[in-house]
Parts: C-alpha cells; sequence; structure tokens
C-alpha cells in the first residue's frame, strides 16, 4: 500500500446549519450565502497543494462546497455512498433543541458506540462503513497515483470526527471530544502499518506543508522525526456552527 495524505473538508456551512436542524440525508439542503463564500475561499487556499483526486459524499452540502474547487482544476469527483452523512433515521429534520430532551442523546453524547437512531444506522456502523471507504479510497488513489498522492474527501461532521477517532487509535465513544467545523480540514496520512493525523479541524492555517517533498523519506520510515502533528488552534464551536453534527452540548 502506498502513502497517502487525505485532507477530510467538511462541507460548507449549510441552512440547516444555521437553523439548527439535524439534515441528515435530506435531499434540498444546500450552502448558505457563508458556506458559498467559505467554498469559493477554498480554492485559493488549496491552491499550492496537488491533488491527485476527490471523493464526495452525495449530498448536496457537499458537492457545493467542491463545486468552484472542481472548476478551478477541472477535477471530476468520486462520488462515494459511504461518505455519505449519518443516516439518523426518525431523528431526520427535527430541531437539535429538541433532540436534547431525548433520551437517546445522552447516549449519542456519553456512549455513541451503543447509539442507534430511530429507523435509521448506528453511529458504530456509520463509523465502519466511512473508515472503510476512506481506506478503500487511499488504496486506489495510491494505486492510480503513487506514493505519496494528495487527495480530498468532502463529508461530514459525525462522519470525519469517526474517522479522526479511528486514526488517533481512540475509541468511538471518545470521538464527541473531536470538533470538526463546516469548511475545516483534518488531515489524515495512511501508511502500510498505521495512520497518521497531521491536522483537525483546520479553518484557516497555510496548509502548503502538505505538498508531498520527493526528498522526504515516506512517512512510514521514520515515526519518531518525520512527523508532523495535529494542529493546536482548533476553534471553538460555535451554536450556528455545529447544526450538522450531533457533538453539541
Amino acid at each position: 500500500m502506498a502513502v497517502t495524505t487525505v485532507i477530510l473538508l467538511r462541507h460548507g456551512r449549510s441552512t440547516a446549519n444555521v437553523s439548527g436542524v439535524l439534515a441528515g440525508r435530506t435531499e434540498g439542503v444546500g450552502l448558505d450565502d457563508h458556506g458559498r463564500a467559505q467554498a469559493e475561499k477554498l480554492v485559493d487556499r488549496l491552491a499550492e497543494l496537488p491533488l491527485a483526486a476527490v471523493v464526495t459524499s452525495p449530498l448536496q452540502r457537499c458537492r457545493e462546497t467542491l463545486a468552484p474547487l472542481l472548476e478551478a482544476r477541472g477535477l471530476t469527483p468520486t462520488v462515494d455512498e459511504d461518505l455519505s452523512e449519518v443516516d439518523y433515521g426518525d431523528w431526520t429534520g427535527r430541531k437539535l433543541s429538541e433532540l436534547g430532551g431525548e433520551d437517546l442523546w445522552k447516549v449519542v453524547q456519553a456512549h455513541p458506540s451503543a447509539a442507534v437512531f430511530p429507523g435509521g444506522e448506528g453511529l458504530a456502523g456509520m463509523q465502519s462503513r466511512a473508515v472503510a471507504a476512506i481506506r478503500r479510497q487511499a488504496a486506489r488513489i495510491g494505486a492510480e497515483h503513487g506514493e505519496r498522492a494528495l487527495w480530498v474527501a468532502c463529508s461530514h461532521g459525525d462522519v470525519i470526527k469517526a474517522a479522526v477517532a479511528d486514526a488517533l487509535g481512540l475509541h468511538l465513544d471518545s470521538f464527541q471530544r473531536i470538533v470538526v467545523d463546516p469548511c475545516s480540514v483534518s488531515v489524515i496520512s495512511y501508511t502500510p502499518t498505521r495512520p497518521f493525523v497531521v491536522r483537525v479541524n483546520d479553518t484557516g492555517g497555510d496548509l502548503s506543508a502538505l505538498v508531498p517533498k520527493p526528498e522526504e523519506e515516506s512517512a512510514a520510515g521514520d515515526d519518531a522525526t518525520d512527523q508532523t502533528t495535529a494542529s493546536d488552534d482548533a476553534a471553538v464551536p460555535t451554536a450556528a456552527a455545529v447544526g450538522g453534527s450531533t457533538g453539541v452540548p
């Protein structure tokens, strides 16, 4: 398996984020004006990065987030259903303020590995299919584009948090400690031995360090000194910003 690095991009702020609704897989949920501005800024933010491929959730808000970048780069995305939002079942479309009173909400916060949404999927099942999809795409892109290929996967808050938790070796019950804001990037390098978390919830930092350097050895070759560390300037979530994720107080 080649070493590849994925930029896990959460979609920009959506209309559901602003209204505090758990959108789930509801059709027709797109970006608001702020979210569209975030998507436009991605073009410049990722301009220095040699992107080998782009993979996306099929949902509208992810497609809208990627649209300016894809147009600027002339790239065609691969749609992966397994990167889709959690199937929240009967909770879909409900206000987060109402869901906070449900007994299941306490399970989602304190013991998410046991949480199964009525009429939907469990968070453990979501993590399994999302991590498998990212690893599958990493293997494919590595085979097609070679060592240290850099690629983007656009997905959703809970999905990205679950992938980051897996890469950190954390139990899913700890994933609510991870913050993933709209249009933030979290970066994971996948190697033949294990993944390395490079950044988490980066909303504006310089990404030029992600450009692969030919003289650098593979991340698998020097565990002690050739690793970058997770960003320590993660933004504090706001009520408007985390409406698409279950990890709110």
